[in-house]
């Protein structure tokens, strides 16, 4: 059976991204993203939240977007995948952390402080496979013009003058 590692989150940047680059010329760009979590609790009735934080890292074109757009307080929709990693701290302790590795993203919200175009504004980046692409949604379809009015057809000898072939189903 295949298997899917697939995240979608929406939510606000926590801090202002840490952006690296290593002497290949990439870059890695390194944010946090809250999302909260709303619901009324059923013993009290009060309002309760719970925020969780994510640690999101863009790779290549996208972490330059990233440096570049992001801000602390931004509101984003990303796309990407789960990956754990292991490493050694300063004190020789193994240990883990688990990250999004963000493949697609969509700056949402205003451009007040932020520097991030709002959601209608095709500011969609997006990367393929590891997420080192930079692609821009299509540009809408230019609206074709309306097609002219028909003509009413000539009157027909068999009484169905009033039929309207527009059947709903």
């Amino acid at each position: 059976m295949a298997s899917v590692n697939k995240v979608i989150l929406v939510g606000n940047l926590g801090r202002d991204p840490e952006t690296r680059t290593f002497p290949s010329g990439d870059q890695v760009c390194n944010v946090t993203l809250a999302t909260t979590d709303r619901w009324k609790d059923k013993q009290s009735g009060e309002m309760r939240e719970a925020t969780e934080w994510h640690r999101l890292v863009f790779n290549g074109r996208l972490a330059e977007i990233a440096a570049q757009y992001l801000r602390k307080g931004s509101q984003i929709y990303v796309e990407g995948q789960i990956r754990t990693r292991k490493y050694t701290d300063k004190d020789g302790v193994e240990k883990y952390a688990t990250d999004i590795r963000v493949d697609q993203m969509q700056m949402l919200g205003s451009r007040q402080g932020q520097g991030a175009p709002s959601g209608d504004d095709d500011g969609g980046y997006g990367g393929g496979g590891g997420g080192g692409g930079y692609s821009r949604p299509p540009a809408a379809a230019p609206r074709a013009p309306a097609p002219a009015p028909r003509q009413a057809p000539a009157k027909s000898s068999s009484g169905f003058d009033d039929m309207d072939d527009d059947i709903p189903f």
